[in-house]
């Protein structure tokens, strides 16, 4: 087998959770980081990084990135070798968009290349939803698409989820940061059976409005009771943008992950309008934010050797 002398590796960026789907779905978006491995004859490790917010990315061995590098060649018990890493960077940091997947889904990746491929993808979808600790990021932004994750005695079941052509993702991102620690810390240990079943019923609803694009069902779908009631006194603008966004015509709203962006799904007609109300409300509120409406990547991590 030839040895790969380098590997470039485009990871999408994730949307978790999509209101009644806590920590169980998430959907691959039209955003990007851009990771190149070169290997080094000697020199151990180094990492350049370009792109927005380049400066506050770790350039040493505690980069997430090279950290699931790293740990792909333990788990294949292999000695990873020196490397010249080269990131760009187009997805927002502790946004609530998955950087830290992408980092994860890239370090694994293109450490598999550069070893020869020997892991399977499915492999590599187990290593990184380890590392990451719950997998509604992790395996849309390998796989792409929209994921629903369950958990059986034989590991993990992954179902694609149709994603209808008039349900349109409109993010807006801004330009405030929050913790998916911090978020973690202000729910509850507990909830209600009737909270259990609510979101049981919506989780169910919003799969079907989804793959339908059914306006009623998708209005519906979207409330949640198990993370969003909690978290969005984090997200200052939350209840104004929210209305804001319903107000221009979309289905509805919820949070990106663990926030701080906010996520409207729309339809085409909608979108554009959605978008402008969403950043109008959160300037408002004196808060700036970048508002794109996106579409669904399909497909996830992508690699090309260099040679």
């Amino acid at each position: 087998m030839s040895v790969v002398s380098g590997v470039t590796v485009t990871v999408p960026a994730t949307t978790a959770n999509l209101g009644p789907g806590f920590d169980c779905i998430g959907a691959a978006l039209t955003l990007y980081n851009e990771f190149k491995f070169t290997r080094l004859q000697e020199g151990g490790l180094i990492i350049h990084v370009a792109g927005a917010e380049a400066e506050r990315v770790q350039t040493d061995e505690s980069n997430l990135l090279y950290q699931a590098f790293v740990q792909l060649y333990q788990y294949i018990e292999q000695t990873p070798p020196s490397v010249k890493i080269e990131i760009q960077l187009g997805v927002p940091l502790a946004r609530g968009l998955g950087s830290s997947a992408t980092a994860i889904v890239g370090g694994l990746v293109g450490a598999n290349q550069l070893a020869g491929a020997t892991l399977s993808q499915l492999q590599v979808m187990e290593l990184a939803i380890a590392m990451e600790g719950h997998p509604d990021n992790v395996v849309p932004a390998l796989l792409g698409g929209c994921r629903l994750a369950a958990t059986s005695e034989a590991g993990w079941e992954i179902c694609e989820i149709p994603w209808h052509e008039d349900v349109v993702p409109v993010v807006a991102i801004p330009d405030f940061e929050l913790s998916t620690k911090e978020a973690r810390r202000v729910l509850p240990t507990e909830v209600s059976r009737a909270d259990a079943i609510f979101n049981t019923a919506h989780l169910g609803l919003l799969l079907r409005g989804l793959e339908t694009g059914k306006r009623e069902w998708l209005i519906a779908a979207l409330q949640d009771r198990l993370h969003q009631p909690y978290r969005k006194a984090l997200i200052p603008g939350y209840d104004t943008v929210n209305a804001a966004a319903v107000a221009a015509g979309a289905y509805g709203m919820v949070i990106s992950g663990a926030g701080p962006t906010l996520l409207a799904l729309a339809d085409p007609g909608n979108s554009k309008a959605t978008e402008m109300a969403m950043a109008a409300a959160w300037q408002g509120a004196g808060i700036t934010a970048t508002v794109r409406s996106l579409s669904v990547d399909t497909q996830g991590a992508s690699s090309f050797h260099q040679g």
